[in-house]
């Protein structure tokens, strides 16, 4: 059986002056995890830098300018096509009015000791809970962590 090809895709850590971090809820325009919580961001087009996606990633579902400032952290999922390959990078808001694309019903700044109460999407559950944990208590984020 050949092997799925691999994917790039990226998702912005945002925070606010209090040390919350928006997330954006999935909307009934998703193929699944509709009503889940996620940080903003998706897939690299073909060719574009990952830092570019970024950008134009969180641009097109929130509304933000943004430009990435660290590595937060990476994983890897499988989809039915592809195995991605997560990049979440740490940005600093540099303007931009917040508005929803139609991916998404709902934004909320949320502190990271309260990510365990939402519904985080399964293939990136263990990642994101993983580095809020470690953001409540002061620790230093994953670079990689597998699935």
């Amino acid at each position: 059986m050949p092997t799925k090809p691999f994917g790039l895709a990226v998702k912005a850590v945002l925070r606010d002056e209090a040390g919350r971090s928006l997330l954006v809820r999935r909307s009934r325009a998703n193929r699944d995890s509709v009503g889940a919580w996620e940080w903003p961001g998706g897939k690299c087009d073909p060719g574009e830098a990952f830092d570019s996606a970024l950008r134009r990633e969180v641009q097109e579902e929130t509304g933000l300018l943004v430009e990435a400032v660290a590595l937060a952290g990476a994983t890897e999922f499988e989809l039915p096509m592809v195995r991605v390959v997560l990049l979440c990078l740490e940005t600093r808001i540099l303007g931009g009015v917040p508005a929803l694309s139609d991916e998404h019903d709902r934004f909320e700044w949320v502190p990271f000791r309260e990510f365990a109460r939402l519904d985080i999407p399964a293939h990136v559950q263990r990642f994101m809970l993983g580095f809020a944990d470690r953001q409540a208590h002061g620790g230093a984020p994953a670079l990689a962590e597998g699935p």
